[in-house]
């Protein structure tokens, strides 16, 4: 099966929309989505029915879930917080209800999808470096665990007692290894490549694929300030940051 595994879409519909149209030519059968759809883009009502659309396995992120009021806006910056309290007043009841009903775990026979750590989910802590990968992986029983949040892509590999960083754009995995792969961002990367991030497992070639595709960051930028959140909100999609 060829999964479409992405993440951190920001309610950034151009790069959504992007991403959407390099899928049809990739040939996915199920999509596997990371967490959150919403937060810091102009476009959240859009991105939210173009993800019902794909009809993806999904769990929380945490502007999800702080969209939806499960969690409170003390963890966030002033930008940050600014951006979901204006989004929860876009949304209606339904979407709320959905964005709260997203659960932190989901996992196939193979993988596994967390947005931030598979230790303590519900904090949604950073995976920044190996040591930080570790207690994840202790807690990882499937042989890749898929993850969000730095909107960052990459790969991080365990071989026994090793933990190795991999930055390939495309790998094959080695059935006696275990993976944590973090798709990148759709919508806010922040790797300096400011083109959407995503990447495709196929679990029966045993492969990831990194992909990144341009979008209109321009008019995603402009819909931002014109709707009065932060300058640098739009300001970042141009530079990947």
């Amino acid at each position: 099966m060829r999964y479409g595994v992405f993440s951190d879409v920001h309610s950034n519909l151009e790069a959504f929309e992007a991403v959407c149209e390099d899928f049809k030519s990739c040939h996915i059968d199920q999509f596997l989505f990371l967490g959150d759809i919403v937060g810091y883009g102009a476009s959240p009502l859009e991105c939210i029915e173009k993800l019902k659309s794909l009809d993806p396995v999904s769990i929380a992120g945490n502007h999800d879930w702080a969209v939806a009021d499960v969690i409170g806006l003390d963890h966030f910056n002033q930008m940050a917080a600014q951006s979901i309290v204006w989004t929860r007043e876009k949304i209606s009841e339904s979407e709320r209800l959905l964005l709260s009903s997203l659960e932190l775990m989901k996992n196939g026979t193979t993988w596994r999808l967390v947005h931030g750590t598979l230790n303590n989910p519900q904090d949604f802590n950073y995976m920044t470096d190996v040591y930080a990968a570790a207690s994840t992986f202790s807690c990882l029983k499937e042989q890749v665990c898929f993850i969000g949040h730095t909107h960052k892509a990459g790969i991080l590999i365990q071989n026994k007692e090793k933990i190795i960083s991999c930055q390939e754009k495309f790998i094959k995995l080695k059935k006696d290894l275990r993976y944590i792969v973090n798709a990148g961002s759709v919508g806010q990367p922040r790797d300096g490549n400011c083109m959407a991030s995503f990447c495709i497992f196929d679990d029966a070639d045993l492969s990831i694929e990194f992909r990144r595709v341009p979008y209109d960051a321009r008019s995603a930028r402009k819909k931002i300030i014109d709707i009065g959140l932060p300058r640098i909100l739009g300001d970042r999609l141009l530079a990947g940051l």
